[in-house]
Parts: C-alpha cells; structure tokens; sequence
C-alpha cells in the first residue's frame, strides 16, 4: 500500500465531521444537500469534507442528473471494517431527514 495514501487515510479519519460523514454513509447513500441538512453545516464545508474523503479512497460517488450521491469505499484498506464498527449508529439522523421530507430532494 502507498505510504501517502494511508497517510491521506488517517487524516481523513483524523476529524469528527468527516467520521461522522462515514457513520451516516454507512447507513445509506447520501447526496450532500441531504448531508447538508443532517450535520447543518454548508454546502462548501460538506463538499470539502468530501473532496478529503474521495482523495483518501474512503468514499465514492455517482452522478444522477445534477445530483452527486456518496458510497462508502474503503476496500483498499483492511482496518476499514473496524473503523466503520467503531462509528457510533447514525441511522435515526436519516431517519429524522426522512421524517422531515427531506430525503426526496435529491431523488
């Protein structure tokens, strides 16, 4: 494994906003405005946290019209099932995002 990369890894890991990112992606696949709306913070700030995310090799996305969804990745890293075991549930997030309505906006 590339030296660099797993140094990109565990700076990535290395902040709440971005494990939590995980937690919630580990539930399901999210675009950012729904992201947006669960961690309130801005749209700029979500996109950032996941540009770090993507060049680690944490996350992946997909192009749905205008919309970006996020997946998990992580499979170059074997310790990446215990980091993702580690990470408190953050399913009633996404539940309370449903409850809101705000789960279609993206679809």
């Amino acid at each position: 494994m590339d030296i660099h990369l797993l140094a990109e890894c565990h700076k990535a890991l290395g902040d709440k906003t971005r494990l939590q990112i995980l937690a919630l992606l580990k539930e399901e696949d999210l675009c950012v405005c729904e992201l947006v709306e669960i961690l309130n913070i801005s749209q700029p700030a979500v996109s950032q946290h996941m540009r770090r995310l993507k060049s680690a090799k944490l996350v992946k996305e997909r192009r749905q019209g205008q919309w970006v969804f996020y997946s998990l990745d992580g499979s170059m890293y074997p310790f990446f099932e215990q980091v993702l075991q580690s990470l408190p549930n953050a399913s009633e997030e996404i539940e309370q995002l449903k409850k809101k309505g705000l789960k279609v906006l993206c679809d």
